[in-house]
């Protein structure tokens, strides 16, 4: 089984900066996932990244203004948001899945509660 806790989420101004956690507890699997679902819509993808080498992937929404990263010695996967815009209020939620860096939620195993972020205008 693995269990995962995000964190960090908050309320935040329009060109703010925020970083989530997401802890891991339990066997290790192939790789991390960011997704965001704000209400009323479908669940998006954010950011994955492998935990065994140097592979990552963003949505294109995100490039240049999120990083993916972890830290292995913690089991833990960060999301460092920068320049964030209103539209990226949403709970933000972390995923693990046996196969490589995926956009598709259905490719994650398991997950986490979600922690909200909010951004001001």
């Amino acid at each position: 089984q693995v269990h995962l806790v995000e964190s960090g989420g908050g309320l935040v101004q329009a060109g703010g900066s925020l970083q989530l956690s997401c802890a891991t507890s339990g066997r290790t699997l192939s790789s991390m996932g960011w997704f965001r679902q704000a209400p009323g819509k479908e669940r998006d993808f954010v950011a994955a990244i492998s935990w065994s080498d140097d592979d990552t992937l963003y949505a294109d929404s995100v490039k240049g203004r999120f990083t993916i990263s972890r830290d292995n010695t913690k089991n833990t996967v960060y999301l460092q948001m920068h320049s964030l815009k209103p539209e990226d209020t949403a709970v933000y939620l972390c995923a693990a899945s046996t196969i490589g860096c995926s956009h598709y939620p259905e490719e994650y195993d398991y997950w986490g509660q979600g922690t909200q972020v909010t951004v001001s205008s």
